[in-house]
């Protein structure tokens, strides 16, 4: 048997050691594809996803299982050595380019490759969980990311996920979030890193229906989908159509939401936990208090990595969880000039009307009377809930009281009800006729809209008004407009309102709607429906409380929308507090108030508020709350109480929380911040593209994606200008041009509105420029029309950069490898080698230069191509002479080339292995001292033994010949000229790459 496999032993089998490397060509059903993606199944071979080369299938998309079709993976010794004609053999350096871009990163490179390429500022912050997830001290890319409100979550797993694309573990990507931010996630990780995402919506679930056949998996038909976690946790369609599927990365953003056992989002995040490699969980408030329920959430991550779920540390799971705040040292530091800091929360007192008067007294009087006093309800937390309801408006209180008394009148005892039914018939007298006039809140708002922040015709100035009470909302938004000074048909335009009784499609257009500059909309009321993960920071800067949660977490949660990264101006906050004159009244002063400043002083000291009363829940805090109110204490005793279970058998939870909510993740960042991404990032000036040129990360022909880019369209298309309508802007850097139909196919996966509005199917505008990138982005903010910008940036991900990859890949004929004629003293085959493990992802991947002396019997090889390469004048600049050489005497070698490549490998594969086999051997080692007493437990045991297992390295390399460096025929020994390239021994020790 030779070193190298077969095409039999290449292709065809059915274990799940097939090795189908991303830019392999492969022949099946008698045409050519490129292999796009592998991954093995359990009863069908491997599964491959290719795009096709060959002239009858070209450009189609396919799926073929090696264990259903023969899968001929071509025999690198049958390689056809040819001659490249093109001007300095831009064919050939195009080939190897791509063959480099369309390979994936081995498991064993932890650096991050593309960090620098987006469009997003050189933060190493948000670097951090990315890092985190690559470092190998996991399994697999597993973490929580619990950063506090706004430092920019959804930016850090976006860069997680792209690098896990570019190391092809992010083919089949799922976007779980709640439904009013699923454009706003889909809108940033395209616009930022070029990551198209299918958003199932309501309106986008019933166009699936309609274009796939009836009972097929909607999920099989896009590899990258957003989706509502709504959508999936009530339908029992789709939790069948889950279990079916297996996705490199799941995303659960709000996965706080979780960790109720028994609740459909707990059984639907159970469902996708083990049907993922890499599971990205974000939450700025991830912890309920209960270490039970967060191990439980952590367990979703990795199930072994608490054994005492009751008893355990931050160090134990340290691998799975990094959490940062605002005043973190990391943060701050590098965040100076890019974040304005918050203003104080102003408390605006507005002192009650006489007809308010005349409710606190009879609050004060029968439903909250003071010591000694009894309340006319018989349930001790109703009449706070009148209290709320009151301090919100005369409209919230009518609905509060009308629920009430059909409560009551539907009991069977109307004598013990009677009272209290009384009570309420009284507050309802009292509140019927009340209207914005009798409103010392309303006339309070109307003059800090109009008269402190600007408020009205003719002004730019947004607010966003927070309430609880949705009766208070749907209010304000009848009356605001012409308090305002608002007049004609436009005029409900100033105002949109939004709240969770709105469809998905209406909240995410409130939000949008409010982030456009050029849009009417100048007031948001909107209920805590916004308070979680939605950014209202775009236009505006100013946040009014119009009542004030119960809650220092919720307070937080509302602050955070306009305080938040990319927020350009210092946020101001303006809370409205009712007072009263009434004795024993407990108006805003009592509780609101107090809450507001506890707030301010704990983000100023803590960077969060979340921790102050050790509950970490909004809903718990304000219960805890109303019970201690209802006890005699006050706020601040409240708040300083030692919550349930800080004495007795978990006397240890002050100290285990405090280390979640304290420091984590908080080391010193390297001082130089090319040791964190192995990169060196260039001016935001530079329209080349080349911030990733000097990467060690990534081994690369081309000096930047530009230079790439530019080239592969001369030679793809040398008529793009009549062909493609190309346009190129030289001083900008933009492009423009007309997609071909193939493109137009791919684009498929790109935002379908976003498609519509910019007809992209027509005409596309992209750049490497960042600056004019941005500029687009923002202007798109700046519009009424579409927040989709009508120019992307180029990345290496973006669908025209793959495009193109792929054109230049199929451009060279089957199995064909250039022969170029470089500066070398003898012929220097150039050959890739693949390691894979069970799952087929590369574990080691290596660009070798191989001699082989046929007089000597020897071998020779260097590991660095690339920098061969370079050596050799291997360039833009070199000349092809156009010297045809007989390729017979090459060709005779190739055997011996790949014996030598081989034995190379075999040589050094434990030393390139040792990085990760022991975090693998360290996780089985904790794998065998978890104990679980049921039947599920020790499944889930085994399954996660063969895992560890399946990531090691197996069977035999994957060669490949990729061209070959031949000596020109026309310099003789003693001509002038740079030194001869010659491989004088075998590579000492192993390079990175």
């Amino acid at each position: 048997m030779t070193a190298v496999q077969t095409s039999a032993e290449q292709s065809g089998v059915t274990t799940g050691q097939d090795q189908y490397p991303a830019g392999a060509q492969v022949l099946v059903r008698d045409e050519e594809w490129l292999v796009r993606s592998s991954m093995p199944t359990e009863d069908d071979g491997t599964r491959i996803e290719v795009v096709g080369v060959s002239e009858f299938v070209r450009d189609q998309e396919a799926v073929f299982f090696s264990g259903l079709d023969r899968i001929e993976l071509l025999d690198p010794r049958e390689t056809a050595l040819v001659m490249d004609d093109s001007p300095n053999y831009r064919r050939s350096r195009l080939f190897l380019e791509a063959v480099l871009r369309r390979t994936a990163l081995p498991q064993s490179e932890r650096r991050l490759a593309l960090a620098d390429s987006f469009l997003m500022d050189p933060l190493p912050y948000q670097r951090r969980p990315a890092e985190l997830a690559l470092s190998g001290a996991n399994l697999r890319p597993r973490l929580l990311i619990a950063d506090v409100v706004g430092l920019g979550k959804t930016l850090e797993i976006g860069l997680t996920l792209a690098e896990l694309i570019r190391r092809g573990r992010g083919e089949r990507i799922l976007v779980v979030t709640p439904q009013h931010v699923l454009e706003q996630f889909q809108h940033e990780l395209w616009t930022r890193f070029a990551i198209p995402l299918v958003r199932l919506d309501s309106v986008g679930i019933e166009r699936i229906q309609r274009e796939i056949p009836a009972g097929r998996n909607p999920f099989t038909s896009f590899k990258r989908v957003i989706v509502s976690i709504d959508t999936l946790k009530n339908t029992d369609q789709y939790q069948h159509h889950l279990e079916q599927i297996r996705w490199d990365a799941v995303v659960i953003d709000e996965s706080h939401n979780l960790i109720n056992r028994g609740s459909l989002r707990n059984q639907l995040a159970r469902t996708l936990a083990p049907r993922t490699d890499a599971l990205i969980l974000a939450s700025a408030t991830p912890h309920n208090g209960d270490a039970k329920s967060f191990a439980e959430l952590i367990g979703l991550l990795d199930p072994v990595a608490i054994r005492d779920p009751e008893s355990y540390r931050a160090a134990d799971i340290e691998h799975l969880f990094i959490r940062r705040t605002k005043i973190s040292p990391e943060v701050r530091e590098q965040m100076k000039g890019q974040w304005a800091d918050r203003g104080p929360s102003h408390s605006v007192h507005c002192p009650a009307t006489p007809a308010e008067e005349k409710i606190f007294e009879e609050l004060a009087a029968v439903w909250l009377p003071g010591e000694g006093g009894t309340s006319v309800s018989s349930v001790p937390l109703f009449p706070y809930t009148l209290l709320k309801s009151f301090l919100s408006s005369h409209a919230a209180l009518r609905a509060t009281v009308s629920a009430r008394i059909k409560t009551l009148e539907k009991k069977d005892d109307p004598q013990g009800t009677a009272a209290e039914l009384a009570a309420l018939h009284r507050l309802s007298e009292l509140a019927a006729d009340l209207t914005e006039a009798d409103s010392a809140k309303f006339a309070a708002l109307v003059r800090q809209l109009r008269e402190e922040i600007g408020v009205g015709p003719g002004s730019d100035e947004r607010v966003v008004v927070f309430s609880e009470r949705v009766q208070t909302l749907e209010w304000l938004a009848e009356v605001l407009p012409a308090a305002l000074g608002f007049k004609g048909r436009g005029a409900r335009d100033c105002v949109r309102i939004m709240h969770g009784g709105l469809s998905d499609e209406q909240q995410m257009a409130c939000v949008e709607e409010f982030g456009l500059a050029d849009t009417p909309v100048r007031v948001l009321v909107t209920g805590d429906v916004a308070s979680e993960g939605v950014n209202l920071h775009r236009q505006c800067h100013q946040l009014v409380h119009y009542d004030v949660p119960w809650s220092l977490i919720r307070i937080e949660q509302r602050n955070g929308r306009i305080d938040r990264y990319g927020q350009a101006r210092p946020p101001e906050f303006r809370a409205l507090i009712l007072t009263s004159e009434v004795e024993g009244a407990k108006d805003d002063t009592v509780v609101a108030e107090r809450l507001l400043e506890r707030e301010d002083q704990a983000h100023r000291s803590l960077g969060t508020a979340e921790a102050v009363t050790g509950l970490y829940r909004a809903e718990a805090e304000e219960k805890s709350l109303i019970q201690d109110l209802l006890r005699g204490r006050t706020v601040d005793e409240s708040l300083d109480a030692r919550r349930p279970g800080a004495d007795g058998e978990d006397a240890g939870l002050d100290d285990f929380l405090a280390d979640f909510f304290g420091p984590v993740g908080e080391e010193a960042p390297p001082a130089d911040p090319t040791e964190r991404t192995g990169s060196t990032p260039l001016s935001d000036t530079d329209s080349s593209g080349g911030r990733d040129a000097a990467s060690p990360v990534l081994p690369r022909l081309f000096d930047s994606t530009a230079y790439f880019l530019d080239d592969a369209l001369r030679e793809v298309y040398p008529d793009a200008r009549e062909r493609l309508e190309l346009d190129r802007d030289q001083q900008s850097g933009l492009l423009s041009f007309r997609p071909p139909t193939e493109l137009v196919h791919r684009l498929k996966a790109l935002p379908s509105d976003y498609l519509r509005e910019q007809r992209l199917r027509e005409r596309m505008l992209v750049t490497f420029n960042r600056r004019l990138a941005e500029h687009s982005l923002q202007r798109a903010r700046e519009s009424s029309t579409s927040s989709w910008p009508e120019i992307s940036l180029l990345t290496d991900l973006h669908p025209v950069v793959e495009w193109l990859t792929d054109k230049v890949l199929v451009g060279m004929g089957r199995q064909e490898a250039p022969m170029i004629t470089a500066n070398v003293a003898e012929p220097i085959y150039l050959v890739q080698g693949v390691y894979s493990n069970k799952l087929g992802r590369p574990t080691v991947v290596k660009w070798m230069a191989v001699t082989w002396r046929k007089a000597s019997r020897e071998g020779l090889v260097d590991d660095d191509m690339v920098s061969l390469l370079r050596r050799c004048g291997v360039g833009p600049t070199m000349a092809n002479k156009r010297r045809y050489r007989d390729p017979a005497p090459l060709r005779e070698a190739l055997p011996d080339v790949l014996d030598t490549a081989e034995a190379f490998l075999n040589t050094h594969r434990d030393a390139w292995d040792e990085p990760l086999r022991e975090p693998i051997e360290q996780y089985k080692r904790r794998l065998g001292t978890w104990r679980q007493p049921t039947l599920a437990g020790e499944r889930t045991k085994e399954r996660l033994a063969d895992l560890a297992d399946s990531l090691l390295t197996t069977g035999r390399p994957l060669l490949r010949v990729l061209a070959v460096l031949v000596p020109d025929p026309d310099r003789g020994d003693g001509d002038e000229g740079p030194p001869l390239v010659s491989l004088t021994a075998p590579a000492a020790s192993p390079s990175r790459f």
